[in-house]
């Protein structure tokens, strides 16, 4: 209950008043008498809040009243796709963010948004990486990596809910066919610089943006300037405007800048445009009136102090979408209060968007024209300096993360051209992947930057600092993408160690997201790199990925030969933890064929060794494997309080996938034992968990009460690989013709946390 609000309890009656909030099962009553039962939600109450992610409408929107009824005329036809295009700068971002900010009403399941970068053909956002932005935010903690896998998700997840989705800046029809929703009532609406026609097809209404008439343009800068300094010089208005050819950034900027110098008359500014008429870099374009745009931008830039103007330059040079302070003092190596002032001077003169809490942003042309001027302005040196300043501040700050994170990994070492002497932007752990998520996409561009540049020791360095985000969040695309530029940036630059690296948490990856075929190829070279450098420990861990894959493809046998291997070796040299985590999937590999008295010895020896070493949460994954083998023996109380010992550890730590897993399999022990009410409690509190984890899981656990009951099983534990007629794998409760749902995240979550060990 919280403090604004209180429960009052008279003699005749019993409310609550106030803004007191109740969460979780409540009981409001004077007396109770008998026994009380709580019953748990039903599954489909774990729905996250619906998200709300259109960008801000700027408070000088003006006129395009026309354009606003054009737009719920279309609306009023039903169509289920909206197009909405003109050239660049027209205003097409702000009029549709406007349009569906007045229908939120309409759409209470979210209204999502996505800038798609339509405003290059190198770099359009392909519609799997948006499809998985969006499934988050509906919820899904781990979208699968497959591209039809996703949009399938996508259509059954849309189906009945009624949702408004704005794709901003979209390149081609095929980036916004996937992207389409399921059933009536819901609604997608594109920006784009292209009419987009190929969408006839789907039944999109389209809609062209026009420029500003006169009197609108005259009204913007009014808002800009001042309705008297405007009839002052009525005439020079509307001639600057003309000028700014009615698009709306133009005319913004243009008022920006008389804004700034109170003194300067309309005319003069109209005047400096008319003398600049010629050409222009941003001409070469050629989109109708960037002209005019390019003419605004140079009069707000020459305006601009040194040094803010010089960061201005610099964020034009980064490959980022958005920015914060940090990652503006990174790259100019200034101080984070540095990059403060200047950041509050570039929103003044319109120059950056603030977009959100500590966000920033460029409009498309304002960043080519900040590129274009530090090309033009800044020597080579300088600009290679900035780029690789903010490189070396996301590997040291992805390092500070990772070192948190995972702090029993061990690590290659880092090297830096340029050390950052910045505050770290997180305090604990919760921070820190917190931080890596929120900054996934600018850490990912720094890899491919760092490749690019020819800097291939940080590219492979910056993959492997983000082996928490991997593993925790479960992007598997990125997972995947990423450390396929890492191996080639460490095969660049002649690194065996960093090769192998690569290789091995590569691998995992592939394997977590089900290309199992491929996770075995990818570790059949770390194999052969490790025999032929005479690594015995980085020769173990690729055993132990490869008995995994053969544990998955339903070869128990030959999966057996490969850990035991790795065994071998890891105690030849030394490496108890590596030892221990190939017992665990041994363990697993003696339940799943029902040598239950093999499986617990397994266990009971790698829990002791993890202990050892301090390994707190692989310790915790054998030990709930102990205990779910323990009342698979018939020890009920004792395998069901290990399990709870090691869902303390869990919960504590935040991991919220092993927390279902360990739920699942006290729901498994309980049924087994004929606790049916215990059984659903744990089922339902796992489902919930794996949705923000694991949707396949969820989906898997949620089918089981459509399955026909079964007596105590002598199969395998839930989420491991049984063996189809045919041979090949099938996760427990599954049917034979689905994929495997979780029988990959059991081995890939964690008892592989030392590929990355070298």
């Amino acid at each position: 209950m919280s403090d604004a609000g209180t429960a009052r309890h008279g003699p005749h009656r019993n409310e609550i008043n106030g803004e007191a909030r109740l969460y979780g099962p409540t009981i409001q009553a004077r007396e109770v008498h008998g026994g009380i039962h709580l019953h748990p939600a039903p599954t489909e109450t774990f729905r996250p809040a619906p998200p709300h992610q259109l960008l801000p409408v700027p408070a000088n929107f003006t006129d395009r009243e026309d354009d606003l009824a054009s737009l719920d005329d279309l609306r009023s036809e039903g169509l289920p796709l909206i197009i909405v295009s003109g050239p660049a700068g027209i205003g097409k971002t702000t009029l549709v963010s406007r349009w569906l900010h007045s229908l939120t009403d309409e759409f209470p399941d979210g209204q999502l948004y996505a800038d798609m970068r339509g405003h290059s053909a190198d770099e359009p956002v392909r519609p799997a990486e948006t499809l998985g932005q969006f499934l988050r935010a509906l919820g899904v903690g781990a979208p699968p990596a497959d591209a039809d896998e996703l949009g399938a998700l996508w259509r059954s997840l849309t189906v009945g809910r009624r949702i408004a989705v704005m794709l901003d800046n979209s390149f081609t029809a095929a980036q916004v066919r996937p992207l389409m929703l399921s059933g009536t009532g819901s609604l997608v609406v594109v920006t784009s610089r292209h009419r987009l026609t190929g969408l006839r097809l789907q039944g999109a209404g389209f809609h062209q943006l026009d420029t500003l008439g006169a009197a609108a343009g005259v009204e913007l800068l009014s808002r800009g300037i001042g309705a008297d300094r405007v009839r002052e010089e009525l005439q020079a208005a509307h001639r600057l405007v003309a000028l700014c050819a009615g698009l709306p950034l133009a005319v913004c900027l243009a008022s920006a800048r008389l804004a700034t110098r109170p003194r300067q008359s309309v005319g003069t500014l109209a005047d400096a445009l008319t003398r600049n008429a010629d050409g222009g870099r941003l001409a070469g374009l050629a989109v109708e009136g960037e002209i005019s745009v390019r003419k605004a931008l140079d009069a707000s830039y020459a305006v601009l102090g040194r040094e803010t103007a010089r960061l201005y330059r610099t964020l034009g040079l980064l490959p980022v979408r958005t920015f914060d302070a940090m990652i503006a003092a990174a790259a100019c190596g200034e101080p984070v209060s540095w990059a403060e002032r200047r950041l509050d001077e570039l929103v003044e003169a319109n120059l950056v968007e603030d977009v959100g809490p500590e966000a920033y942003r460029f409009h498309d042309l304002l960043r080519i024209h900040a590129r274009e001027r530090a090309m033009e302005d800044d020597l080579r040196g300088a600009r290679e300096e900035a780029l690789r300043r903010f490189c070396d501040w996301c590997l040291y700050t992805a390092t500070k993360a990772q070192e948190r994170l995972t702090p029993v990994q061990f690590t290659l070492p880092r090297t830096y051209a340029h050390r950052p002497d910045l505050p770290l932007p997180f305090a604990d752990d919760l921070g820190a992947l917190r931080w890596l998520d929120a900054h996934r996409t600018q850490l990912l561009d720094a890899v491919r930057l760092a490749a690019n540049s020819g800097w291939h020791e940080t590219s492979w360095m910056l993959v492997d600092a983000l082996w928490p985000l991997f593993l925790r969040l479960r992007h598997y695309t990125e997972w995947i993408d990423a450390h396929k530029t890492g191996l080639e940036a460490a095969r660049q630059a002649g690194n065996g160690p960093a090769e192998r690296q690569m290789l091995n948490s590569g691998a995992i990856g592939l394997g977590a997201a089900g290309r199992t075929e491929e996770a075995t190829a990818w570790y059949g070279e770390s194999l052969r790199a490790a025999r032929e450098a005479g690594d015995r420990r980085d020769e173990g861990q690729a055993l132990l990925g490869l008995g995994a894959c053969l544990r998955e493809s339903g070869r128990p046998a030959d999966a057996v030969a490969h850990l035991n291997r790795a065994v071998s070796l890891w105690e030849e040299c030394g490496y108890p933890r590596g030892a221990a985590l190939a017992r665990t999937t041994l363990g697993e590999v003696a339940l799943a064929t029902d040598a239950t008295d093999e499986a617990i010895e397994c266990f009971t020896r790698a829990h002791a060794a993890l202990v050892a070493v301090n390994d707190p949460h692989d310790a915790a994954r054998a030990l709930v494997f102990l205990g779910y083998a323990e009342t698979r023996a018939g020890a009920y109380e004792k395998g069901v309080a290990r399990m709870n010992e090691a869902l303390a550890v869990f919960t504590a730590s935040g991991a919220a996938f092993w927390q279902a897993r360990t739920l699942e399999m006290l729901g498994e022990s309980a049924a087994d034992h004929g606790r049916s009410e215990a059984a659903e409690d744990f089922f339902v509190r796992a489902i919930a968990l794996f949705r923000t984890t694991s949707t396949a899981d969820a989906l898997r656990l949620g089918r089981r009460e459509t399955e026909p009951p079964r007596a105590t099983r002598s199969g395998p534990p839930a989420g491991t690989a049984a063996t189809q007629p045919d041979g090949t794998p099938q996760a427990y409760g599954q049917s034979p013709n689905e994929p495997p749902a979780t029988s990959q995240a059991c081995t890939h979550d964690g008892s592989n946390d030392c590929a990355t060990d070298t």
